[in-house]
């Protein structure tokens, strides 16, 4: 049960000012995540399901700004470097997904979900593929939370971890867009580590997001589905477009600084927004099956990704 304060004008003016709070450079990412707990359980969220109207669109905003702090030859390299691991884990993590699945006996929908999850981009990916498999409504709820869970754990350990491994900003980059699952919790991570890890990691999980494209169109063969369409990540166009504006157009230089400053802004509300909709409700939705599943895919993605990159 959520210890929360009743008076509704109290929640909002508390919700609002630590909202803002989180807009400030006082506030990292973590943090910014956790300010958001604070409020699911200790405040309570007034404004109910708002939030979620704005924090895809305010992430995809926050990203495609951070595009203006990249030339193209970084881009380039950093999806470069990148591409052989995500092939690797993308199918690695699908084919594990499927035979531990199989080993726990747990619904195949779900099972999925949970894979392609951890395999790709987190919730993005388990929108795109949960209607062209047909899940069932608490099947999409369970994977996300259980996705959403160590998303948030990841942002608060992955760079801890990075800095006991003296992992280099080009490492830790990679490692965490190979080893999160969401893109916000990804670029939260790397920002925190640095600003060449922010580089590298926001490159490299926009280019495995678009993996989204071709895993959701073998799930329609592998599910027998052709009534089905496939999300295309737009987005992740205006991040080029950002990127070619970047390298192309000195005169830009000018304004990227601030734009990246508020596209950092703009991810700490994004992560404090998310924050806010965890609740024990939503908690109490995972059962141990699908949990374990998911530890063992995370688990060996991220140790499997840590150790090469450790040892390059």
């Amino acid at each position: 049960m959520n210890i929360a304060i009743e008076n509704k004008n109290l929640q909002k003016v508390i919700f609002i000012s630590l909202a803002i709070l989180c807009v400030t450079p006082l506030i990292t990412s973590p943090i910014a995540l956790g300010l958001g707990f604070f409020v699911a359980f200790f405040v309570g969220n007034p404004f109910g399901d708002k939030p979620h109207q704005y924090i895809h669109t305010l992430l995809k905003i926050s990203i495609i700004g951070l595009g203006f702090g990249l030339k193209l030859n970084e881009a380039l390299q950093a999806g470069k470097t990148g591409f052989l691991m995500t092939i690797v884990s993308i199918f690695s993590v699908i084919i594990v997904g499927f035979i531990v699945g199989k080993l726990f006996k747990i619904d195949k929908p779900l099972s999925y979900l949970i894979s392609v999850g951890t395999a790709i981009c987190g919730g993005s990916a388990i929108a795109a593929v949960s209607p062209i498999i047909k899940a069932k409504a608490n099947q999409i709820s369970i994977a996300l939370a259980i996705i959403f869970t160590l998303n948030s754990i990841a942002l608060f350990i992955y760079p801890s971890i990075g800095h006991w491994f003296h992992l280099s900003q080009e490492q830790f980059g990679l490692w965490c867009a190979i080893g999160i699952h969401d893109t916000s919790s990804v670029v939260g991570a790397a920002s925190k580590y640095g600003d060449d890890a922010l580089k590298v990691a926001t490159t490299v999980k926009l280019a495995r997001a678009l993996w989204i494209i071709p895993v959701s169109l073998l799930t329609m063969l592998f599910f027998k589905s052709q009534d089905s369409k496939v999300k295309i990540p737009w987005f992740i166009g205006l991040f080029i477009i950002a990127i070619l504006l970047n390298t192309y157009i000195p005169a830009l230089d000018i304004i990227s600084r601030p734009v990246i400053s508020i596209s950092k802004a703009g991810l700490n509300l994004t992560l404090f927004l998310i924050g806010t909709t965890l609740t024990m409700t939503t908690l109490k939705t995972i059962s141990w099956k699908p949990l374990v599943l998911a530890l063992i895919l995370w688990f060996s993605v991220s140790i499997g990704s840590l150790s090469y990159l450790y040892n390059l």
